[in-house]
């Protein structure tokens, strides 16, 4: 027998991060720790192991708890005696701790466990262990020598050292309550010697010297007492908080002499539970604390929110307040000025438009202004000529520009791909809030636009876009700050210039969010340059620019028009600038109007204004587009250009929208485009109609399958009748909520079972489209057309199949 090797020591735990705990914390010592996740693997290690210094057990285990593991554990004879440590989370029930002790338990341990107080316990339990080997070599050594009762006397007195190593106290007390014998700990626990020790009473120890008396009896009463909390007292007045641990020893005759009784140690304990205690309650007031701060944060968003939104619809209001009455000055000052007027009558008519146009421009910086700061400014993603279209835009200026005698040069490069994919409406806005200040502040010499080509490779080119003038410039200590809201060179500025100081704002706010830089250089007196750096995607494709819808095709003759405005002023606008186009037209006076004019008479285009008492615009688009089901082009008359309005004019059904004041060549290019539009949607309709008169489903594959098994079949229909309409339903209100990233996954979902069903492959492919549009978020004025075609396709196949879902029943009947 070796006694210098590692002690071994059985872990009994069904949760392996408790066991890989137990060991970290027994791994300093000379332990061997031999680890079984289940009572039955307990059981096999100790049918081949019975070695073990100590056992540590969970209670708690599947298919056999602890108690079951310890009772069989007994049985061996080899093991009657290994002490036995439960691990518990609780020790609420004393029938549960009776039991632990019953079965033949020495301790109980309580989770979390404290690795001081679990490594102290291992560590008296090993060391009695080490004693009890090195005592059983002594006597295998004496026996060999026939002296059997020194070999007695030497077990007593290592059964005597035994005692005296351990750190708990140890008494033995008469069935009188009088201590007859101690351990050198409970001197040390008491601070008075063992002779004075010796005969006195033992309760007189406790701080509570009945309630010690009352767990004495019961030691008697019982035969044991386990864990009983007392308090021992010091001589000098210290309190050692203790379990009372006892049970009675007995004669050869089985005659009760008295009880042996142990006073484990818990004072480290009680204070971690204090400290335990202590830092919950404290967590909790943290909580508590955090819990208030989140509310008055989420409050604090709300009232954010809603100040957010206040302002919103407070600016729609008044834009739509504003540029109603705008439309009617500045539209009929248009008219007017192409009727036969004198040099001084054009003079003032001039002036009125300038001053319209003028505020006009500050409603649009202020409302773009708004869109950033509620961060609803949106790029649209489309393909358009790079050069046309600076060119179409720098012409906006020429007229001024000669005006003041300025020359304005262009500069081009040409190695730039004639076709981009970016918001060229966006781009307009840059360069003319740049050109427009350049104009503005420039009185001689020139103004010089240059695009230039900085980097490209296969799938983008970044362009460097630059406005130079010879103008007034600006100080060095003010080119840090015009890029701010309402700010300007000098405090003159505005007075001399006019403006708000919220076109380069608006400018830099333009910018940034596309991966974009502006910078400025500037010399007092000498002039200015803007320069800008904007990145393009590149296209194969091709695009038709709206300037080219400059005359009416022989096609596009006898255009009926029905406008639908409440205002009389914008009526008779409307009216007159239709009529120089050579339109027909009818007027109503708000949306319930329009549809009954629309039920009697048939139109080619409606003019729809949003804001109208009885029934609005997106009302009557709504009925006309899901209650009538007519495709009629609808293009909005609005004097509100916010995102959310223009979100919801795509949203029920409208083609397009045109802002008041309404320019007229605008208003003809966009009547033209649409109707163009139209036309061939109606081709691409004719062909679908030709479609629809062929059955949707082919049931040769799905027979094919299921081998033309009835219920197999019934069973695949049903699944798909199932599953569809609510995918229809995701699909479209995705598609009006603009859920691009909703509406792909949904139709995603559709498109394998076309191919069960025998759906035709090009309306798999119309499905694959949608999802591409959806992904890509590219050319998405298509994708409207497309999924109210995908709908029909999935509603007449749900219509064929449930048709044939009633044939193969009636079949099996």
């Amino acid at each position: 027998m070796k006694i210098n090797s590692p002690v071994k020591i059985l872990l009994v735990d069904d949760l392996p991060e408790n066991l890989f705990a137990l060991e970290v914390i027994l791994s300093n010592e000379n332990y061997l720790c031999v680890k079984a996740n289940s009572g039955n693997e307990a059981l096999k290690i100790l049918l081949h192991q019975q070695d073990f210094a100590i056992i540590l057990i969970d209670v708690q285990m599947p298919m056999m708890d602890g108690f079951e593991t310890v009772e069989l554990i007994r049985q061996i004879e080899k093991l009657k005696h290994v002490p036995i440590i439960f691990l518990t989370a609780s020790m609420d029930n004393s029938l549960q701790i009776f039991k632990g002790y019953q079965a033949g338990a020495v301790d109980y341990m309580i989770k979390p466990l404290s690795p001081e107080i679990l490594k102290a316990k291992v560590a008296v339990f090993v060391d009695l262990h080490t004693k009890n080997q090195e005592l059983l070599v002594q006597a295998e050594q004496l026996k060999k020598l026939n002296t059997d009762l020194t070999a007695q006397k030497l077990l007593s007195e290592y059964s005597l050292s035994l005692i005296e190593a351990s750190h708990d106290p140890l008494f033995a007390i008469s069935p009188e309550g009088k201590i007859t014998d101690m351990n050198n700990a409970s001197v040390k626990v008491t601070g008075i010697t063992r002779l004075k020790l010796i005969g006195t009473d033992f309760f007189d120890y406790f701080t509570e010297p009945q309630k010690a008396r009352e767990v004495y009896q019961k030691v008697f009463e019982k035969g044991f007492v386990a864990d009983s909390p007392l308090i021992l007292r010091h001589k000098n007045g210290k309190l050692i908080h203790v379990l009372f641990n006892g049970s009675v020893y007995k004669d050869d005759k089985k005659n009760v002499l008295g009880a042996a009784i142990v006073a484990r140690d818990v004072t480290d304990q009680k204070r971690i539970e204090t400290e335990l205690i202590e830092a919950k309650v404290f967590a909790e007031l943290a909580t508590e604390i955090a819990e208030e701060a989140k509310i008055n944060a989420e409050n604090a968003t709300i009232i954010a929110e809603n100040a957010v939104k206040a302002k919103q619809q407070f600016l729609s209001n008044m834009s739509h307040e504003i540029r109603t009455p705008m439309n009617a000055i500045i539209g009929f000052t248009k008219v007017v000025l192409r009727t036969d007027i004198t040099d001084k009558q054009k003079e003032y008519l001039n002036a009125i438009k300038i001053s319209g146009d003028a505020l006009i421009v500050l409603i649009n910086d202020i409302l773009d202004l708004a869109k950033v700061d509620a961060g609803k400014m949106t790029f649209e993603k489309t393909p358009f000529k790079m050069k046309s279209s600076i060119a179409a835009m720098l012409h906006l200026f020429e007229t001024k520009i000669q005006e003041k005698n300025l020359k304005l040069i262009k500069e081009y490069d040409n190695k730039i791909p004639e076709v981009l994919v970016g918001d060229p409406i966006r781009l307009h806005q840059i360069i003319l809030n740049l050109v427009s200040n350049a104009v503005k502040f420039t009185s001689k010499g020139k103004i010089t636009v240059s695009v230039d080509l900085l980097h490209e490779d296969d799938d983008k080119v970044i362009l460097k876009f630059a406005v130079t003038d010879t103008g007034i410039g600006i100080s060095e200590e003010k080119i840090g700050t015009i890029f701010e809201n309402f700010q300007q060179a000098t405090s003159g500025t505005s007075r001399l210039y006019g403006g708000t100081g919220l076109g380069l704002a608006i400018v830099k706010q333009l910018i940034e969010p596309q991966s974009g830089t502006i910078r400025v250089n500037s010399t007092i007196h000498k002039g200015s340059t803007f320069s800008f750096t904007l990145p393009f995607q590149k296209t194969n494709s091709d695009v038709e620019l709206e300037n080219e819808l400059t005359e009416i095709d022989s096609e596009m003759k006898n255009i009926k028009v029905l406008v639908v405005e409440d205002i009389a002023l914008n009526q008779l606008l409307m009216k007159t600038l239709l009529d120089d186009f050579g339109f027909e037209l009818d007027i109503a006076e708000n949306g319930k109007i329009a549809i009954e004019k629309l039920q009697e008479k048939d139109y080619d285009i409606i003019l729809m204004d949003l804001q109208m008492p009885e029934m609005n615009g997106f009302e009557a688009t709504k009925y006309i587009r899901n209650t009538m089901h007519s495709t009629i082009p609808i293009i909005a008359l609005t004097a509100d250009v916010t995102t959310v309005d223009l979100d919801k004019c795509k949203a029920v059904g409208m083609n397009d929208y045109i802002a008041k004041p309404v320019d007229e060549t605008v208003l003809y290019n966009k009547i033209i485009g649409t109707l163009k539009k139209s036309k061939l949607d109606k081709k691409e309709e004719i062909s679908t109609s030709q479609i629809e008169k062929i059955k949707y489903t082919n049931l040769e594959y799905l027979h094919h399958r299921t081998k033309s098994n009835p219920i197999l079949m019934m069973e695949m229909i049903s699944l798909y009748l199932a599953q569809t309409p609510p995918l229809i339903s995701t699909m479209k209100q995705s598609l009006a909520e603009q859920n691009w990233q909703l509406l792909g996954a949904s139709v995603h979902k559709m498109i394998p079972s076309f191919s069960i069903m025998g759906v035709s492959s090009n309306f798999e492919n119309m499905a694959k489209k949608i999802q591409e549009l959806a992904t890509t978020q590219e050319k998405l004025e298509g994708i409207h057309d497309l999924v109210l075609q995908l709908e029909q396709v999935c509603l007449q196949t749900c219509i064929e199949l449930q048709e044939e879902l009633n044939t193969i029943k009636n079949a099996e009947k």
